[in-house]
């Protein structure tokens, strides 16, 4: 299938969009993390409202809080201004968008010196993009910073087969280039992979979730986050799409953290659909939390209902 008819597709089963107010982000939250330093730290986090992701890949609901027309100059600082006055103090900031920072259509470039004077306080400012969007604009962002930048990427996976069929518009080879080009500026490499994509099965989901921490810290990723792939959007659920076991999520993470060759953290958003089990679930969460924030593996949770 074409990349055109693979999109026509995708859109053809979406459900409808929420509502969102272009001056308003979509969600704002405060959370905790282990930075690079070793220190566990308060991060607030903004989820910009913004036009939609111009790639769009098989397993992405993201869409479903954006617009479908570039916001007004001007709105984005205004997102961040409500953010922040709802917001407590910390020195690190997320700004995710649902799509790609650096792409114009979705954060004007002209409100890149207004979004920087907003982030003066910030050491640390993390920011989403497609690794073809990494380029010059990235690097003009940086240098409007008083804090240092870093910028995720999603990775997704390494299996040679099914990358291809995620409708990403992105190679290995296209990864690793952005990722030398972050190196080489002093910015860091935030990688993000998915657990059991789609078009993977459950007995090869654990061994190419390594393989790809494997890859993302070998191209200088500091932090890989874990991604349990769930559906919700349409298009998984027409291929029948099976989500991942929390086991696959936390063999997982414990392999990225044994590597010790970055922070390795599990996206624990929505974490109970991942599980089977209503006796074992809260103390399985707590554990990854404290992997998260420990950066260690700590025993197994015994449970003799789902062993």
């Amino acid at each position: 299938m074409t990349r055109s008819a693979l999109d026509t597709w995708i859109l053809e089963l979406r459900p409808a969009r929420n509502p969102v107010d272009p001056m308003r982000p979509y969600s704002f939250l405060t959370e905790e993390e282990r930075s690079r330093e070793g220190e566990i730290v308060p991060v607030n986090t903004v989820f910009l409202t913004n036009r939609e992701c111009p790639w769009r890949c098989v397993m992405c609901d993201l869409w479903k809080n954006t617009l479908t027309e570039t916001v007004p100059v001007g709105a984005i600082p205004a997102q961040i201004d409500y953010a922040l006055a709802r917001s407590p103090a910390a020195r690190h900031i997320k700004l995710y968008n649902a799509g790609s920072f650096f792409d114009p259509l979705a954060i004007p470039p002209a409100d890149y010196a207004p979004i920087a004077e907003r982030l003066a306080d910030f050491e640390h400012v993390i920011v989403e993009s497609h690794p073809s969007l990494v380029g010059e604009n990235c690097l003009r962002f940086r240098d409007l910073l008083s804090g240092r930048l870093e910028v995720a990427m999603g990775l997704e996976t390494v299996h040679p087969a099914v990358l291809p069929r995620l409708n990403k518009a992105m190679t290995l080879e296209r990864f690793a280039s952005a990722a030398q080009l972050l190196g080489q500026n002093g910015i860091d490499l935030r990688a993000f992979i998915l657990v059991k994509p789609p078009y993977m099965g459950d007995d090869e989901a654990v061994e190419w979730a390594q393989r790809s921490l494997d890859f993302a810290f070998e191209r200088g990723a500091s932090a890989a986050t874990l991604i349990p792939t769930r559906g919700g959007n349409g298009a998984m659920e027409a291929l029948a799409f099976i989500p991942p076991s929390i086991a696959m999520l936390e063999a997982s993470l414990s392999y990225g953290i044994g590597l010790a060759k970055g922070r390795a953290f599990a996206d624990l958003w929505d974490l109970r659909r991942f599980s089977k089990c209503g006796i074992c679930f809260d103390a399985r969460a707590a554990r990854l939390m404290q992997m998260n924030l420990q950066q260690c593996i700590l025993p197994p949770v015994e449970c003799g209902a789902c062993r």
